[in-house]
């Protein structure tokens, strides 16, 4: 493993001798761009659109934009001025409970090991940190950038995550479509939360993996060697109208049953609409008629109003003249 760093933890007048390692690496499939005619890289150039020429690395300056297309020109000498605490010390400055840091904060992680000489003052503040379920705010200068981080232990050895400065966070209120007074039934929550119980267990990271980077490679490594690779599209799920319905299902599902619907009649969310009751009104106006081979015959009228809620029916033409006449 790379020694990426090197210094020593100071908290108090304690002093320990540690190396830095990176303790992620990142297996995104990296792709160039390439000229479809002759499958060569493409380059990219670096040119000054106002003098339409390309420009040399050491034409090259910094500069931070403090108006739209106004720049102000930092040199070497400008951050060589900014006075930047020992870059080869990590210094705590509070002890907290990692319950307390929210893991939005967490940026990059790093593995800490001891030099030849700290092994003794390692071991004390690991087993002081396990021993009071405690982690450690420091600050580190890292390739000329002081960061904020935490130490922690993890699996017996000592890391450093950097974190991010409270300003570095945005606001989550500045998220928009949250909701802030919807209401949610009692049996809807109650189901929400049987479902987590039914999904809780320990956490294994070993039962998760990248399937799309799985997948990519597969595609690869067929055409690097000319095979043909379809990947079989995932059939689409069937689609479940009421929240309590998918919550049914899904606590079936985690149970190991088989998808069922125990919906009996009753619906839960407003999103299904009711049934039309044309149907009620139709078979109203069967019952009030009985076919009996030799014509309609008429149902006592006592009969048909109990049966039949509609509005009397208009007249006819012949009942209309005989009125008249």
């Amino acid at each position: 493993m790379h020694t990426v760093w090197k210094g020593s933890i100071s908290f108090g007048l304690v002093n320990i001798p540690v190396k830095m390692f990176t303790a992620t690496e990142d297996k995104d499939i990296r792709f160039k761009y390439i000229h479809k005619e002759c499958h060569t890289p493409v380059k990219y150039k670096k040119t000054c659109p106002n003098c339409n020429k390309d420009v040399q690395p050491e034409d090259i300056v910094r500069g931070y934009e403090y108006e739209p297309g106004r720049f102000v020109i930092l040199t070497e000498e400008d951050f060589d001025s900014i006075e930047v605490k020992s870059e080869k010390t990590v210094e705590i400055l509070d002890f907290v409970k990692l319950e307390e840091v929210d893991p939005i904060y967490f940026d990059k992680t790093y593995f800490l090991g001891p030099q030849e000489t700290g092994g003794k003052a390692y071991t004390l503040l690991r087993e002081a940190l396990n021993g009071k379920q405690r982690i450690a705010v420091a600050k580190i200068t890292i390739r000329d950038r002081e960061s904020l981080a935490v130490i922690r232990v993890y699996r017996n050895v000592l890391v450093l995550e950097t974190i991010f400065y409270p300003d570095e966070v945005r606001d989550s209120k500045q998220v928009p479509g949250v909701p802030e007074n919807l209401q949610t039934s009692n049996a809807e929550l109650d189901m929400a939360t049987q479902l987590i119980d039914n999904l809780t267990t320990e956490f294994n990271p070993d039962k998760y993996s990248d399937t799309y980077r799985q997948r990519l490679l597969e595609k690869i490594n067929a055409k690097v060697e000319g095979k043909d690779f379809v990947v079989k599209k995932e059939t689409d799920k069937e689609n479940i109208v009421s929240l309590m319905e998918a919550l049914k299902q899904s606590i079936q599902m985690s149970k190991g049953k088989p998808e069922k619907s125990e919906i009996s009649g009753e619906t839960t969310d407003e999103s299904i609409k009711a049934t039309p009751r044309a149907g009620k009104k139709a078979s109203a106006k069967t019952d009030a008629v009985e076919n009996t081979g030799k014509g309609e015959q008429i149902k006592p009228k006592a009969e048909v109003a109990e049966n039949d809620e509609e509005k009397p029916k208009r007249k006819t033409r012949k009942a209309r003249e005989t009125v008249k006449s």
